[in-house]
């Protein structure tokens, strides 16, 4: 119903002095009314303007190019070398020179035993050496052969004399010019002169190989001497440990006053060469052809690695694969690498646990968009593609290997195509955007 003034007048009656004062107070509230309806009014249009202006996304294009495929495998880093420090003789431990668990310099003393007994067994392999030496030396002397020799000339002069006396009395006496007696004789001293040669000559030959034998176990017994003596020079080294290389030495097993050596070689301590330090891992088959066929037949090609450390740090050093197994293992099919890393600081220590990440294989004209761009409904993968009316169109992809912080599109984009990354969540297939590259 419409209420005029006249018939508010007709049907109310109000003093004046009432009237008078709501007529400002009703002009108020009517004049706030209309204000609040205005402006009701007026952002309703600036709603309706807004929400037909397009949506703003952030969007990147798809770019090709060749990249590597950067792949990681859990690995174990062992030392390159590894040494058993053992006393390989019998004594009681005399010092330890070294700190446990610090790196020692090739050369240093590490573990001094007690020498006293080896410098003794030294000293008397020296005298007897020195004895072998004298009876070489009487072996070899030649008085005795000379002698020998000395009678077998004589008892050649004898021979010669009977022979002559025999010559000059034989046609003597056939003439009767001498007593046959005399002929016997001389034929009887010439027999005997022959039996004296006989017998000097053999005894020279007997004293010839007497003197041979006594030489050569002369000469085998200087050997022998010879060898006593580089034996106990040996024993006598061995109670002095040094490192035979540098490197980090763990905890010592024994203390100063045991016995070590005893029946078999005592284990003292355990030496590591850190620098390089070498890390093994294991590749599958195709990995490995794939990683084959990068290197080319060139071993002087190698594939650079990267070490990541357990708190995820990325080392500083770089690798590269040394040593690859002769066979693949039948039982996990893998094939067994090993890299070397530098390791000038010691940071890694062998039995520790990493990954080696490397580009085992290159992609040739790979398509490649941001990983934030795709989207997962179930099994598919998706992402959202302005196109040339900057319509939003809704694609399925196939991916491929990471590269950073990009993912491999092998199907359903090409090279230029832009894809929404930011603004995702504001947009619907076949809407249309305002598009900013990025």
């Amino acid at each position: 119903m419409k209420i005029t003034n006249a018939s508010v007048d007709s049907s109310i009656h109000f003093a004046p002095s009432i009237r008078s004062a709501w007529h400002p107070a009703i002009a108020a509230i009517l004049l706030a009314v209309a204000s609040l309806a205005c402006a009701s009014c007026g952002g309703g249009k600036e709603q309706e303007k807004k929400a037909a202006a397009p949506t703003s996304v952030i969007v990147t294009a798809a770019v090709q190019k060749t990249v590597p495929i950067i792949t990681e495998f859990t690995a174990r880093a062992d030392a390159r070398d590894t040494v058993e420090l053992r006393a390989r003789v019998e004594a009681f431990l005399d010092g330890i020179h070294f700190e446990e668990g610090r790196v020692v310099k090739k050369g240093q003393v590490l573990f001094t035993l007690d020498k006293r007994k080896y410098e003794a067994d030294l000293e008397s392999a020296k005298a007897q050496l020195a004895k072998a030496k004298a009876d070489l030396e009487l072996a070899r002397d030649k008085v005795t052969v000379d002698v020998a020799q000395a009678k077998v000339d004589q008892a050649k002069a004898q021979l010669g004399k009977a022979d002559l006396d025999v010559n000059r009395l034989t046609p003597l006496a056939k003439e009767k010019a001498v007593p046959q007696q005399d002929l016997d004789d001389a034929l009887v001293a010439q027999e005997v002169a022959q039996s004296d040669l006989k017998a000097s000559r053999a005894s020279y030959e007997n004293v010839v190989l007497n003197q041979k034998v006594s030489t050569d176990q002369a000469e085998a017994a200087v050997l022998a001497a010879e060898a006593s003596v580089k034996n106990a020079e040996l024993n006598l080294s061995y109670c002095t440990i040094t490192a035979p290389m540098q490197g980090l030495i763990g905890q010592r097993m024994v203390s100063v006053g045991n016995l070590v050596g005893r029946g078999e070689p005592t284990l003292l301590a355990v030496l590591s060469a850190l620098d390089p330090l070498r890390v093994s891992f294991g590749l599958s088959e195709a990995e490995y052809l794939r990683l084959i066929k990068r290197m080319g037949k060139s071993a002087s090609n190698p594939v650079p690695l990267d070490l990541i450390l357990a708190d995820g740090a990325l080392y500083p050093h770089k690798g590269k694969v040394t040593i690859a197994s002769r066979a693949v293992d039948e039982k996990t099919g893998t094939l067994t690498l090993v890299a070397e890393f530098r390791n000038p600081e010691g940071m890694i220590r062998p039995g520790q646990f990493a990954r080696v990440r490397g580009a085992i294989d290159m992609v040739e004209n790979a398509i490649l968009i941001p990983q934030v761009a795709v989207m997962e409904e179930q099994s598919a993968r998706t992402a959202y593609v302005v196109e040339g009316d900057n319509k939003v169109a809704l694609r399925t992809l196939v991916l491929g290997d990471r590269y950073e912080n990009l993912v491999i599109v092998t199907e359903g984009l090409k090279p230029g195509e832009r894809v929404i990354t930011e603004g995702m969540q504001k947009v619907r297939a076949g809407m249309v955007v305002t598009p900013t590259e990025r």
